[in-house]
């Protein structure tokens, strides 16, 4: 049986970019696999793989994600409780973290102990947000884990954020960039992996990383 990879609309991401990440990503890894775009939690709940996209304000993400009928139970359940491999995309791996405080103070999913902070570069005439391209450099985790190990010093990725995660468990930290000191770029613990940069955006890196999560049997 083909699997079934399914990200979730709930009003915020580049749903068709990635929607067309990782459909090429299925066709070119030659794997047996259905991509679909959905915002319903039945949906959800039968898929083998689940994609968390995200772009905008924790809050809004989180107000919109809640908003959806009974997504935010499903993705306990099927992610959180039964370990069905999932993968957020900037905001949407913000959004693993038990609190954001962009425009206030909200509460996300609570599967990583940290919180999602402002970017404060060390350097002050560095820009916010951080866009661009950048190089991640793999944590001892990072180079051991089945996805985030396929990528290599020389890989670049593409970062749009003005926030970014601090975790309080850095056992869960898989990969960092630099913008005026550390950032978190990849974090994962158990079946869930997330990313800060967009894999979407980032070309022949970003298609090895979904390629790596497709094939991944956590």
């Amino acid at each position: 049986m083909p699997e079934t990879v399914a990200i979730i609309d709930y009003g915020s991401g580049n749903l068709r970019s990635a929607e067309k990440a990782f459909a090429r990503a299925v066709k070119e890894a030659g794997l047996s696999a259905s991509v679909i775009v959905t915002s319903d939690a039945n949906s959800v709940s039968k898929a083998d793989r689940i994609v968390l996209p995200g772009v905008g304000a924790f809050g809004d993400c989180t107000q919109g994600l809640s908003a959806v009928d009974g997504m935010v139970d499903v993705l306990n359940d099927t992610v959180f409780n039964k370990g069905r491999p999932f993968f957020g995309i900037c905001v949407g791996m913000h959004l693993m973290a038990e609190k954001g405080f962009e425009h206030g103070e909200h509460n996300g999913l609570g599967w990583l102990p940290g919180s999602v902070k402002p970017l404060v570069p060390c350097d002050s005439t560095l820009k916010i947000p951080h866009m661009g391209w950048n190089t991640i450099e793999l944590t001892e985790a990072g180079c051991r884990h089945p996805v985030s190990s396929v990528l290599s010093g020389d890989d670049h990725a593409y970062f749009v954020h003005s926030y970014q995660m601090e975790l309080a468990d850095k056992s869960a930290l898989l990969g960092f960039t630099d913008h005026g000191g550390p950032v978190t770029a990849i974090v994962g613990k158990g079946n869930m992996i997330g990313t800060q940069f967009h894999p979407e955006k980032s070309q022949a890196v970003g298609l090895r990383l979904i390629s790596a999560f497709l094939e991944w049997r956590p």
